[in-house]
């Protein structure tokens, strides 16, 4: 546990807040308490559902690039500390309401396609800029979100979607106003607290075990990309870049002849 991740009780529910001002950016060693405890939460009889939510501007801008600016190595523990979050989101043997506000970017992608339930406040914004950032990001999870070419658009652009696009597209339970979003997250939980603890855990393992493909095998491959990329110049470049607020210079790509339309 960290002063970045906070729990909450209520009868049956657990509830999970994530607080790092300004942007709710983790580091490495935030990721992984953050998975340790949405697992340690996993192991208790009395409880019967999770809500994650956050305080803030926003729901969470991922991770922390300029610990990874000032630290390159470390993407490999940061990579393991999302990977073991999402998972044990994804895995967590009780139902997980996400509840989401203003933007949800990189790892809080993983954390809400992770999730069972998304329930989003009107202000949110979902999009993955790991292309601009010199890595991957939650490609995986965000296509439990949308659809596959939506996905490829916002994954190669950058650009985001706002919560009334995301809920046409099926990716959101509810669409609420800001001030009402923690109230509606624990509604919904209260709801689901009042069933069978056996039932639920069965139904989620259930429900897990019928979907297509395996959501952390996609993940790693992905990810895969992510330590290849960290080998390339531009990608120490985009965190520079970001890090100094400005735009991004390439070196041409060597592998293109300087003018492609010469004959």
């Amino acid at each position: 546990m960290t002063q970045a991740i906070v729990v909450q009780e209520h009868p049956g529910i657990a509830e999970v807040v994530i607080n790092k001002p300004p942007v709710n950016a983790l580091d490495s060693r935030e990721w992984h308490a953050l998975a340790d405890c949405i697992a340690q939460l996993g192991a208790r009889d009395d409880l019967r559902v999770l809500v994650v939510r956050a305080e803030g501007r926003g729901f969470c801008a991922g991770v922390d690039i300029k610990e990874l600016d000032a630290h390159p190595e470390r993407i490999v523990d940061v990579n393991a500390g999302n990977y073991r979050t999402f998972e044990a989101i994804h895995r967590h043997p009780l139902p997980v309401i996400v509840a989401v506000h203003g933007f949800v970017l990189g790892g809080g992608i993983g954390i809400a396609g992770a999730a069972d339930i998304v329930i989003a406040a009107d202000t949110a914004t979902f999009g993955v800029p790991e292309v601009d950032r010199g890595a991957m990001g939650g490609g995986a999870h965000l296509q439990r979100l949308f659809p596959v070419q939506k996905v490829r658009a916002m994954y190669f652009t950058g650009a985001p979607i706002d919560a009334q696009e995301a809920y046409r597209l099926g990716a959101l339970e509810r669409v609420v106003s800001a001030d009402a979003l923690r109230a509606e997250a624990l509604d919904m939980a209260g709801t689901i607290a009042k069933k069978s603890g056996t039932m639920l855990r069965l139904a989620k393992e259930s429900l897990n075990g019928v979907e297509d493909g395996n959501l952390e095998s996609k993940y790693r491959w992905e990810q895969g990309f992510t330590l290849q990329a960290y080998m390339s110049p531009d990608s120490a470049e985009t965190r520079q870049a970001f890090v100094q607020k400005r735009d991004a210079q390439f070196e041409a790509d060597p592998a293109k002849p300087p003018n492609s339309n010469a004959s």
